[in-house]
């Protein structure tokens, strides 16, 4: 019983070790972008972003290779500078912002491929589907803001297809790319 006691204690005290130890990092609207672009018609890039997004990382590692990442979109949000193409972009022909309001990702791993770079395996889900997707994420340093709070910034990239999420299942890839490149770049703020 007593070495019992004794191993239970010492998984308390490692959980709670752990979990004094895990930084959250919360994501700087004011500071960070969540974009995306489609090639249109075969010859031009259409940018887009979310204008309202919520973005954490948890981790106790300096380097973040033990991170985990949690991202949420309001879909209606969808920005790509023509009111027009928005209220399109919302509706049932493609996000159906009704019907599938936000757009989210949780990462299942994060792996360091270099110094500062990393490989972000995760779970999105747009549209009503859920997909595995791997990210590239550049750390582009830490440093300390004018509020004197410890900061992270990150470049991710990546690429989607639109048929795995059936979006703008009408459109053909002549005049939609079936590949959507998303890019963030986000700053993160240590809580």
């Amino acid at each position: 019983m007593k070495k019992l006691f004794v191993l239970l204690f010492a998984a308390t005290t490692a959980f709670t070790s752990f979990n004094a130890s895990a930084q959250t990092w919360t994501a700087d609207k004011a500071h960070s972008k969540l974009g995306f672009s489609i090639t249109h018609m075969m010859v031009s890039d259409v940018e887009g972003s979310f204008k309202t997004f919520e973005s954490t990382i948890v981790s106790s590692k300096a380097d973040f290779t033990d991170a985990v990442i949690n991202l949420s979109a309001d879909i209606a949000s969808v920005n790509t500078e023509d009111d027009k193409r928005d209220g399109h972009l919302k509706s049932a022909d493609f996000f159906d912002a009704e019907k599938y309001p936000k757009l989210t990702f949780k990462s299942t791993s994060v792996k360091k491929v270099a110094a500062g770079k990393y490989k972000v395996a995760g779970q999105l889900t747009l549209h009503g589907v859920t997909k595995a997707v791997v990210l590239d994420a550049v750390l582009r340093g830490t440093t300390v803001n004018q509020a004197k709070k410890t900061v992270a910034g990150f470049k991710v990239t990546g690429t989607i297809k639109r048929a795995d999420f059936a979006l703008g299942t009408k459109y053909p890839n002549a005049m939609l790319s079936d590949e959507i490149a998303l890019n963030a770049n986000t700053e993160f703020v240590q809580n």
